[in-house]
C-alpha cells in the first residue's frame, strides 16, 4: 500500500459496489411519465453501520460527480475520491462514527442506469429513448437503494450544488428518515444567469454534428467538441472571478509554433481546453444534458405561495445546516439565506454560515476546513441542545448589585438569571449578538424555550452549532430582514446595542420580529464616568466599557436617559428598567431616583406602544 493510503484520516482501500434494484411490476414510473423497467446503481460504503441503524450519513453527489468520494480503489491509485478531504477518521464525515453511503445519481455514467446504459428491451444503449428524469426521480432511485441495503434511517444527508437539491427533496419527499440535511452552496432553484450557462452548454452538444440525436454510441464519432465546450463553459461558474485573477489573470504562455486562427496565448483559455478535453474522457454528453435538465426544472417555489410552504412537510424534529459560500455566483450566497429564511418562516430547525472563499462554488471541494469544522460540528451535535445545568452561569459581563425600579436591592447575580427570570417557558426567543450560545443553553434547560441565536463571528456559530442549537451567522445591522414579522415572543440585544451601526433600526427591528425585547447596554451617563470626562479631560475605561478610544468596538456610547428619550421618539414602550449599580455610591444614586446617574449598566424590558 502506498504512503498515500497511509495518510491519518483515509479510509483506504474501497470498492464500487452495483446493486440491480427490486422494482414494483413493470418498472419505476418517473414523475415525467416515463418508466425504466430495470435500475442499476454503482454506490460506496464507508465505516460500520451501528447496531440501531442510527448512524447512516448520505452524501448526495453534484452534476459531475460519482459514488467514490473517499479512499482509493487500488494500491496504485493516486487519485482519491473525490470529497476525500472531508469523509473519513477524525475528518469532517467522521468514519470512525458514522456508516457514509454514496451512489451515483439516476442518469449518470458512472454505474447507474443513464443514457449509455443498455435497454434491456431492445439490447442496444437507450440513446434518444433515455426518458426524462427530475431530481425526485433521483432521490426516490437513491431511497430505494438505501431501503435494498438494509438502511431505513439516515442521521443526516449531505450534499453541495447539485447535491444540495437532492438534499432538500430528500427533507420533503422522506421526512421520517432524515434526522439532519446540510445543504451547501446550493438552494432552491436555478437563477436565470445559471440557466443561461447550462442552456448554452446544452446547446454545444446538441449542435455537434456527432450526437446524432442522442444516438451516437455505436457511432466512430462521439460528440466530443460539444461536450467539451459545455464544459468550459460550465466550469466557468464554478470560479470566481478573484480566483481566476489570482490563477490566470492575463498571463501568456510560451508559444513553439503560431497558434490557430482567434486562438489567444492566454493561459486561461489552455486551463479551459485542458478542462474540456479532461472531461470528455470520463462524462456521457447524454448524462450531462439529462442531469443540467433535471437541475433546471427543479424549483420548490414554482408550486407555493411563498417558498416556506414548499416545507410543510418537511419533519419537526429535522435539523438544517445552509452553508453559502461568499465568492460563490452560481449560487449566491442570497440563495442560501433565503432558503435558510425559508426555512425559518416554516418554522424549521435551521442553521445558517456563511464561509468566507476566495476559490467561488467550487470552495466546498477545494477549501475544507472551515467547512469540515462546521459540518462535524453539525453532525455530532446533541439532537437537543445541551444543558447548561452542570455549569456554572457566566455572565457575558462582570456581575453586579441589582435595584429593580421599586428600589429594593437583591442579592449578586448574573445578566443570564436577570433574563431567564423575565422569560416565559416554552417561548420563542431570538439571541441577537449570541455569542458562544450559554444563554440560549440557559434559556432551554430552565424554560425549554425555541430559539435561534445570531452572531458574527464564525467561531461562535461553529460554538452554538455544537451545542445542537440554531444560529444564523449575520451582521446584525442588516441581518433580521431574514426574520419575519411576529416570529419570536422576545428579541434579546445582551450587551451588543453599543457595537451596532445602525442602534435605532435595530430596537425596531426586534420589536418587528418579537412581542417584546430584553435590551442590556453600558450606561455613559454613570457618575464615574462623568466625573472622569470632566476631571480628566479623557474618555474613561472601565469593567462595563473596557476600551480605550482608539481600540474599541464600541461605535455608540449612549445613556440610560438618551434611550428614554429614543423608545419615546419611536413609540417604544419601556415596561421595565433594571438598574445595575457598581457599588457605593451607585445605589445610593439610584435609591433617590438619580437612576441615569448611578447605574453603570442597564436592562430595560422593551414592547410596541400601542
Amino acid at each position: 500500500m502506498s504512503n498515500g493510503h497511509l495518510n491519518s484520516g483515509s479510509v483506504g482501500i474501497v470498492a464500487t459496489k452495483q446493486a440491480q434494484l427490486s422494482l414494483p411490476p413493470g418498472g419505476l414510473k418517473l414523475e415525467n411519465g416515463g418508466i425504466l423497467p430495470q435500475i442499476q446503481v454503482a454506490y460506496e460504503t464507508y465505516g460500520c453501520q451501528s447496531k440501531d441503524g442510527h448512524n447512516a450519513v448520505y452524501i448526495c453527489h453534484a452534476l459531475t460527480g460519482d459514488a467514490h468520494v473517499a479512499g482509493f480503489h487500488s494500491k496504485e491509485d493516486t487519485k482519491p475520491g473525490w470529497w476525500d478531504a472531508m469523509i473519513g477518521p477524525g475528518k469532517g464525515i467522521d468514519t470512525d462514527r458514522f456508516y457514509v453511503i454514496c451512489a451515483n445519481i439516476l442518469g449518470g455514467c458512472m454505474g447507474t442506469t443513464g443514457p449509455s446504459s443498455i435497454n434491456p428491451h431492445t439490447g442496444k444503449p437507450y440513446g434518444s429513448t433515455f426518458p426524462s428524469i427530475t431530481i425526485g426521480d433521483i432521490v426516490t432511485v437513491q431511497q430505494l437503494l438505501l431501503r435494498q441495503i438494509g438502511i431505513n434511517r439516515l442521521a443526516a444527508v449531505v450534499g453541495g450544488s447539485l447535491g444540495g437539491m437532492q438534499v432538500l427533496e430528500w427533507s420533503i419527499r422522506f421526512p421520517q428518515i432524515v434526522d439532519k440535511c446540510v445543504c451547501i452552496a446550493s438552494g432552491m432553484n436555478l437563477s436565470a444567469q445559471a440557466l443561461a450557462f447550462d442552456i448554452v452548454g446544452r446547446n454545444a452538444i446538441t449542435a455537434d454534428p456527432a450526437w446524432s440525436n442522442g444516438d451516437y454510441y455505436e457511432n466512430e464519432q462521439k460528440p466530443a467538441q460539444g461536450l467539451s465546450q459545455a464544459r468550459m463553459i460550465g466550469h466557468i461558474t464554478y470560479l470566481s472571478s478573484e480566483n481566476m485573477k489570482r490563477k490566470f489573470g492575463r498571463e501568456k504562455k510560451e508559444l513553439q509554433e503560431p497558434l490557430p486562427r482567434f486562438s489567444t496565448p492566454f493561459q486561461v483559455e489552455s486551463y479551459l481546453d485542458h478542462q474540456g478535453s479532461k472531461f470528455v474522457n470520463r462524462f456521457d454528453a447524454n448524462s450531462y444534458l439529462h442531469i443540467t435538465e433535471a437541475m433546471d426544472v427543479f424549483d420548490l417555489t414554482e408550486k407555493v405561495h411563498e417558498p416556506s410552504e414548499a416545507f410543510q412537510a418537511v419533519s419537526p424534529r429535522t435539523r438544517f445546516l445552509v452553508i453559502a459560500l461568499s465568492s460563490d455566483w452560481l449560487f449566491p450566497p442570497e440563495q442560501s439565506l433565503q432558503l435558510a429564511s425559508s426555512l425559518v418562516r416554516a418554522g424549521k430547525k435551521v442553521s445558517y454560515c456563511l464561509l468566507r472563499s476566495p476559490y467561488g462554488h467550487d470552495a466546498f471541494l477545494v477549501e475544507i476546513d472551515h467547512l469540515a469544522e462546521v459540518v462535524r460540528s453539525f453532525l455530532e451535535s446533541p439532537d437537543t441542545p445541551v444543558s447548561s445545568a452542570e455549569t456554572p452561569t457566566h455572565d457575558r459581563s462582570s456581575s453586579s448589585d441589582l435595584l429593580h425600579s421599586d428600589g429594593k436591592k437583591h442579592q449578586i447575580t448574573s445578566d443570564y438569571t436577570l433574563i431567564t427570570r423575565r422569560i416565559q417557558s416554552k417561548s420563542r426567543v431570538l439571541d441577537l449578538g449570541c455569542g458562544d450560545g450559554k444563554l440560549l443553553c440557559e434559556l432551554f434547560a430552565r424554560k425549554k424555550m425555541i430559539g435561534l441565536g445570531m452572531d458574527i463571528d464564525l467561531a461562535n456559530i461553529i460554538s452554538v452549532i455544537r451545542k445542537g442549537l440554531d444560529v444564523f451567522q449575520c451582521d446584525l445591522d442588516a441581518g433580521l430582514s431574514s426574520i419575519p414579522d411576529n416570529a419570536y415572543d422576545y428579541a434579546i440585544l445582551s450587551e451588543t446595542l453599543q457595537v451596532v451601526r445602525k442602534p435605532r433600526e435595530l430596537l425596531n427591528e426586534m420589536l418587528r420580529v418579537a412581542r417584546t425585547g430584553l435590551v442590556i447596554f453600558p450606561n455613559f451617563g454613570n457618575w464615574r464616568y462623568r466625573l472622569s470626562l470632566g476631571v480628566n479631560g479623557k474618555m474613561p475605561v472601565s469593567d462595563s466599557l473596557p476600551f480605550d478610544w482608539y481600540d474599541t468596538p464600541n461605535i455608540h456610547l449612549t445613556t440610560l436617559r438618551d434611550i428614554r428619550v429614543l423608545c419615546a421618539m419611536d413609540h417604544i414602550r419601556i415596561i421595565e428598567e433594571i438598574c445595575l449599580p457598581r457599588g457605593f455610591p451607585d445605589n445610593t444614586f439610584i435609591k433617590i431616583g438619580w437612576r441615569n446617574l448611578g447605574a453603570d449598566r442597564v436592562l430595560i424590558v422593551i414592547t410596541r406602544d400601542k
